[in-house]
C-alpha cells in the first residue's frame, strides 16, 4: 500500500539523489547552485550524505533541485 501517493520523493534514497545530481551537474555546478561546503570543498558522496542527513534545510534544497532536474528531463 502506497501511504504517500502525492510525494514524488517517496522511495527515492538520498544517495541516489546526490549521485544523480553529481552526475548531471558535477560538483562545481552543484556547488554554485547550492553553495554548501560539502559540495564546494573536497566534495564526495559520502561527506555530502553525512551533512545532508543532519541538516534538514540543506536536504530540502537538494531535493528541490532534484525534482526540478527530473521535471526538466521529462519535459525535453
Amino acid at each position: 500500500m502506497n501511504t504517500q501517493p502525492n510525494n514524488p520523493l517517496h522511495g527515492v534514497k538520498l544517495q541516489y539523489i546526490v549521485e544523480f545530481l553529481e552526475q548531471r551537474y558535477g560538483w562545481e555546478i552543484l556547488g554554485s547552485q547550492i553553495p554548501l561546503r560539502c559540495f564546494l570543498y573536497d566534495p564526495s558522496v559520502k561527506s555530502s550524505l553525512k551533512f545532508l542527513r543532519k541538516t534538514p534545510w540543506a536536504r530540502e534544497k537538494v531535493e528541490n533541485l532534484f525534482l526540478k532536474a527530473i521535471s526538466d528531463q521529462h519535459s525535453v
